[in-house]
């Protein structure tokens, strides 16, 4: 029974990435408010304001005044569950994610006419999902939470007039937790058991960027981000009646690569009144082709590896927007985006139920003076249906159909000095 407790929670402490964002699988989108009012389609070549330490590092060679722009975007999800089928019963309330907020800060300062110097902190990785007791998929998911916070210190380089480059190395941490209810066999669907895992690590990576100024009125941008390795280390707490004299802490490891991406966006300036963005991000999620986790402690030699397919795939990501200065002091946004998921559907689970996403997203920034500028932004997110599909000899059937979406809500201040 161990063998297959630890198989079901900790090799999927990490790949249960049913996530609470405006992106796919467990990334995170809301790194900038004043991109998200144009459903982030010029990304990595706005440059508008200090948040492109982490859209484009070379877009800081366009800030002219040192300047901080901070805020934070808060997340309402929604999940109704359809036509739900469990061998042992239970509940499916859905509205699994709780309401969170995804803070973010960036400070630039030009040096001379050449060089840059900026600092971000903000997180590209984050998950939360919490199902009620008693939840019909208990077997297949329960509670994750997994966090990644990341320090980006970069510097910018202005080439000549038309081509500028940036650098900036990522210091991350990641900690997670994941809880999981254990089927005990004695009697089936009473007398749960719960496995809790926890673990974290601090790793690093870089971003690089080329921003390019076709003339005064165009520009392309092209930005990477690096994967980051991650060992994450940490013990596993097996609790309840079903474990019997096997109840107790282990000590686990789990290595977790998050992917590498690339963005490349075009901002065009249409007029003195319009400005047309198009962006499309590829993410290379083919690397989470299975979860492996080392485990000690007084366990048998079989269990000191476990491991567990995931197969997801690379997604691509396409975003269109547009601003409108309405006067001096307000700018509009919109935006349109579609977003593909990396999960395969013979591999989707409740922990995963997520499926491709269409984005709507609607801004505002307003500059009472030359000096503040205050961004607000909304997006909707809806989901295709995504149906799972689960059966296990050791954890029953599972099957249902998720219909998610999601209203995002941000605001960023930004001050120059």
């Amino acid at each position: 029974m161990i063998s297959r407790v630890f198989k079901t929670a900790l090799a999927l402490a990490v790949s249960a990435a049913s996530s609470y964002t405006l992106a796919a699988g467990f990334a995170l989108n809301e790194q900038s408010i004043s991109a998200m009012g144009t459903a982030f389609s010029g990304r990595s070549s706005s440059a508008d304001d200090a948040t492109t330490v982490f859209g484009n590092p070379a877009g800081m060679a366009r800030l002219k005044r040192e300047q901080v722009s901070a805020g934070a975007a808060a997340i309402f999800a929604k999940t109704d569950i359809d036509d739900a089928h469990s061998t042992f019963g239970g509940t499916n309330d859905g509205d699994m994610v709780p309401t969170v907020a995804v803070p973010m800060g960036y400070y630039v300062k030009p040096i001379d006419d050449k060089w840059a110097f900026g600092l971000g902190v903000y997180a590209p990785f984050g998950l939360i999902t919490d199902y009620e007791s008693g939840f019909a998929g208990r077997y297949f998911a329960d509670k994750s939470e997994v966090r990644v916070i990341t320090v980006q210190p970069t510097v910018s380089y202005r080439i000549n007039d038309q081509l500028s480059v940036g650098f900036g190395p990522t210091i991350n941490r990641i900690d997670g937790e994941l809880t999981s209810a254990t089927l005990n066999r004695a009697t089936p669907g009473q007398n749960d058991g719960q496995v809790k895992v926890k673990g974290d690590d601090t790793a690093l990576g870089f971003n690089a960027g080329v921003l390019f100024e076709l003339d005064p009125r165009t520009r392309f941008g092209l930005t990477y981000h690096s994967k980051v390795d991650y060992t994450l280390r940490g013990d596993t707490t097996l609790s309840g009646s079903a474990f019997g004299p096997l109840a107790g802490k282990y000590d686990a490891t789990l290595d977790l690569e998050t992917p590498e991406s690339v963005d490349f966006s075009v901002t065009h300036d249409l007029n003195d009144t319009w400005t047309l963005y198009a962006g499309s991000t590829w993410t290379r999620w083919s690397r989470l082709e299975e979860i492996r986790v080392e485990n000690k402690g007084r366990l048998p030699a079989a269990l000191s590896t476990i491991t567990e397919e995931q197969d997801w795939h690379d997604t691509w990501s396409y975003a269109v927007g547009a601003a409108y200065k309405l006067n001096r002091q307000w700018t509009l946004r919109a935006g349109l985006a579609y977003d593909q998921s990396p999960t395969r559907n013979e591999f989707r689970s409740p922990r995963i139920p997520s499926d491709d996403r269409k984005v709507f997203s609607l801004g505002a920034g307003w500059s009472p003076n030359d000096d503040v500028t205050i961004d607000v932004a909304y997006s909707y997110l809806k989901e295709d249906d995504a149906d799972i599909n689960q059966v296990s000899a050791t954890k029953g059937a599972y099957r249902a159909t998720y219909q998610n979406s999601a209203h995002g809500l941000g605001a960023q201040v930004t001050y120059r000095f």
